[in-house]
């Protein structure tokens, strides 16, 4: 087998065109890099140089291999570097697991800013905080706060749940019925209008509808799309209406391809948290990650 090194050395002594440059630009002594040439000479039965006194001039065969070889020589020493360069930050390579929308909403424009290496995960909470505590992700969003051992959960954002619909819903008949009072008509309202929702289950409108009716929703959802991303674009595209996180919604509600319809009697709101194993980040990381989550 072909040592890597022997590529290497060939490489240096083509470009420099000694064997004293090549051992300089390796940072060897010039018997080893003889030693490396001889060996490959031996390996493919070729001569690569014409030894002169003071050059090293390419054969056929030489010039043929070095043309060969040269481009995945150097992709191999960019990722020897790149390794290398990350190895040696004072941040580690980082794992970050998080829903899809979460990260495209309040994360994806901060990303380019920060001073480590990350890799991202998309997942739902249970799934991601299973790969947590298996140590298979460093860090991960999660919608709730758990009590595994070991595993902090630090809050870092508070969302909001509002009611959205397309630009040109009439909302008429449900303001009205808010500003007097009249939630019963406004109940009503809602439950004649087409419904998106992310889950059967009905997890966030059921809150909001308990904050503000103090019942469960008799509604049925004609579409379950287990997408916000895609909820919200279906919605400003007909006349349905959705419950979403007010960070999901807010720049569709300023490029008026939504329009917010209601945000409730009273707030409807949850505590997103960062969770992680504190034995295994470093409070670096820890700062890192939470400067993606910041407003």
């Amino acid at each position: 087998m072909i040592n890597f090194e022997w590529y290497r050395t060939f490489k240096a002594i083509y470009r420099t065109g000694t064997l004293t440059g090549a051992a300089q630009e390796l940072l060897i002594s010039q018997p080893n890099v003889s030693q490396h040439l001889s060996a490959l000479e031996a390996y493919i039965r070729h001569p690569l140089f014409e030894r002169k006194p003071r050059q090293m001039v390419p054969t056929d065969y030489g010039k043929l291999f070095y043309t060969q070889i040269v481009e995945a020589v150097e992709k191999l020493e960019n990722v020897e570097a790149d390794f290398r360069s990350i190895c040696e930050q004072q941040i580690p390579l980082t794992c970050v697991g998080a829903p899809k929308e979460f990260f495209n909403a309040v994360m994806a424009e901060k990303v380019s800013k920060a001073p480590g290496n990350l890799i991202f995960e998309f997942d739902h909470t249970r799934q991601l905080m299973e790969k947590v505590v298996r140590g298979d992700i460093y860090f991960a969003v999660s919608t709730s706060a758990g009590n595994e051992p070991g595993i902090v959960y630090e809050p870092v954002l508070d969302e909001k749940f509002v009611l959205v619909g397309s630009p040109d819903l009439d909302t008429a008949a449900l303001k009205r019925a808010i500003n007097k009072g009249e939630m019963d008509k406004a109940e009503q309202w809602l439950n004649e209008q087409t419904w998106f929702a992310y889950s059967s289950d009905l997890s966030v409108i059921r809150r909001f509808w308990l904050e503000n009716f103090r019942k469960r929703p008799a509604i049925r959802p004609r579409f379950v799309i287990p997408d916000y991303s895609g909820i919200l674009k279906a919605v400003s595209a007909g006349s349905g209406v959705a419950i979403a996180a007010d960070y999901l919604v807010k720049e569709l509600v300023k490029q008026k391809k939504l329009k917010e319809i209601w945000a409730g009697v009273k707030p409807t709101c949850n505590t997103l948290y960062l969770a992680y194993d504190k034995a295994k980040v470093t409070s670096v990381q820890v700062k890192m990650v939470k400067a993606l989550l910041k407003g």
